[in-house]
């Protein structure tokens, strides 16, 4: 049945009081308010979401195995799709953990060329050629407590082949080289499908998939961290390699290419030759690198959306760009692979210096709205989930301490649970329009989201701005009922209020991020 119906308009300043009434943003006359009214039309249907994930680079191999206490603390808050008994979530529920196969530069020592150990990673590779299930231990237990807290999906990412293949022998390259030969291209993939195998014999976790190369468009020649470029060619032999060795040990493991590093890159060369137009390279018919028809090779193509998120005009131009070359392949999908606050920003956000309250969370909430909705994104996946640095790159902060310390929420771990604690997998983003909105980076973004298996729609707000939104919500294609707001601000981390039903004129707060949860009748 089709119903229209003004149901609310979004959420309190600062949440909803005992009485169910707004906060201090409900005169409008201590502020500027801004009155919208949201149209979703739940026939109109987009992308279904696949996963939000994390990576267990690097701070894992040492948090792995802090205190009992303290590491499954962590793990709750990154996994945990429980609630307390005020309705509270432990944690923001990502649906899938990337796991990083360390190319032995922990076993190198000093002689890795990496200066800072936190930055090296082990490898199950023994230099005698044998496997040590027992090596990478504090990113196994992550794995096993984010099996154990639900998460049922996994993806193994290596930033750079072993350093027994290399061509240098170091885990990072030498003057912009590819660090890898064609003549090891099968050898590496055999060590690959080797550990995906090991992990699920003697660690009982599947990796669903694999992605063998990260941002290939990088030189990685400064002993950074870990990695190796490759040019479009290398990667579909890479490919080739890696779909025979899942192949011959059966594994269902599905092969995913190609981590650009900036989304530009999968749609046009820049100033990458050879290493862009990466759509087209893998999955075009006509090119000499087509991969797309190997039994293992998902249909996504996935990249990082560094250096691509401002101004927000361009970054919006960007994603539709992206998006009508992803929508050319038929059955294609774009996963956002990577991402962590860098740069100036064109001068909007800073990525030194850790932040833990509400600016970076605004920004970071912009940055995934833009891609759901205009980039059309299936997944959206940070980088550090755990961070001892003094960038805007982790969801959480711990002391640089390899056997103890104290960890540090930031506002950005709850922004993204406004998306992935109740944005489930399998939920299809649906139409919603904003008129009557404001203009520039002080307009409101919302979008959403219908689980049909679950009964639910779930609406993601961001008000950007430091004065109260009020929005009423016009409905087409369903009825809603029980409605619930879950709020993060500078005080509230996904802080829940009280249950809404047909109610006009809420005010969404200032610098904040909603998300309400309905039960839904089509």
């Amino acid at each position: 049945m089709t119903t229209s119906c003004f149901l609310f308009a979004l959420f309190a300043f600062l949440g909803c009081t005992d009485d169910g009434s707004t906060g201090a943003g409900d005169d409008p006359s201590t502020a500027a308010t801004v009155k919208v009214t949201a149209t979703i039309d739940v026939t109109k249907r987009f992308q279904k979401i696949d996963n939000f994930a994390a990576s267990d680079a690097w701070s894992c191999q040492f948090v792995g195995n802090w205190p009992e206490n303290k590491k499954n603390a962590i793990a709750d808050l990154l996994f945990s799709t429980d609630a307390d008994a005020n309705g509270q979530p432990k944690g923001i529920g990502l649906s899938m953990w990337r796991f990083n196969m360390g190319a032995g530069s922990t076993q190198q020592g000093e002689g890795s060329g990496i200066k800072d150990e936190w930055r090296r990673a082990e490898s199950f590779l023994e230099s005698d050629g044998s496997y040590n299930w027992q090596r990478q231990a504090g990113q196994v237990w992550f794995l096993k407590a984010a099996q154990a807290r639900g998460v049922s999906k996994f993806l193994g990412f290596p930033n750079s082949p072993t350093v027994n293949l290399t061509r240098n022998g170091k885990a990072y390259a030498s003057n912009g080289t590819p660090n890898l030969d064609p003549t090891k291209f099968e050898a590496f993939s055999d060590y690959l499908a080797d550990v995906i195998q090991g992990v699920q014999r003697v660690h009982g976790i599947t990796m669903n998939y694999i992605s063998p190369v990260n941002e290939p468009q990088w030189d990685w020649s400064d002993g950074g961290q870990e990695g190796t470029p490759f040019m479009n060619e290398e990667i579909a032999g890479i490919v080739r390699a890696l779909n025979t060795s899942l192949a011959r040990r059966n594994l269902p493991t599905k092969i995913d290419i190609a981590e650009a590093g900036k989304i530009d890159y999968l749609y046009q060369q820049a100033d990458k030759p050879n290493r862009g137009n990466q759509i087209d390279a893998f999955f075009s018919k006509s090119s000499p690198h087509y991969v797309a028809d190997l039994p293992h090779v998902s249909k996504v193509i996935s990249g990082h959306s560094y250096f691509t998120t401002s101004p927000n005009d361009q970054a919006i131009a960007n994603r539709k760009r992206l998006a009508d070359k992803v929508a050319s392949v038929p059955g294609l999908e774009f996963w956002q692979s990577e991402y962590c606050i860098l740069g100036d920003n064109a001068g909007e956000i800073d990525g030194n210096k850790r932040a833990l309250g509400i600016d970076p969370a605004i920004y970071l909430a912009r940055v995934i709205h833009n891609d759901l909705v205009v980039a059309n994104a299936t997944a959206w996946q940070w980088w550090l989930a755990i961070s001892p640095y003094n960038y805007k790159d982790g969801l959480i902060y711990i002391d640089q301490n390899k056997t103890d310390g104290n960890y540090y929420q930031s506002k950005m771990l709850w922004a993204l649970g406004n998306y992935s604690r109740f944005i489930r997998p399998g939920a299809e983003r649906v139409d919603l329009q904003v008129a009557g909105n404001g203009k520039g980076n002080d307009a409101l973004m919302a979008s959403a989201y219908l689980d049909t298996d679950q009964k639910k729609l779930v609406l993601v707000a961001i008000n950007p701005s430091i004065f109260p939104v009020q929005m009423n919500m016009q409905l087409k294609g369903a009825t809603l009922t029980n409605l619930k707001p879950y709020v993060t601000s500078e005080k509230e981390s996904l802080t829940p209020g009280t249950s809404i039903d047909k109610q006009d004129n809420i005010t969404l707060a200032p610098r904040s991020i909603i998300t309400f949860v309905a039960d839904v009748q089509l």
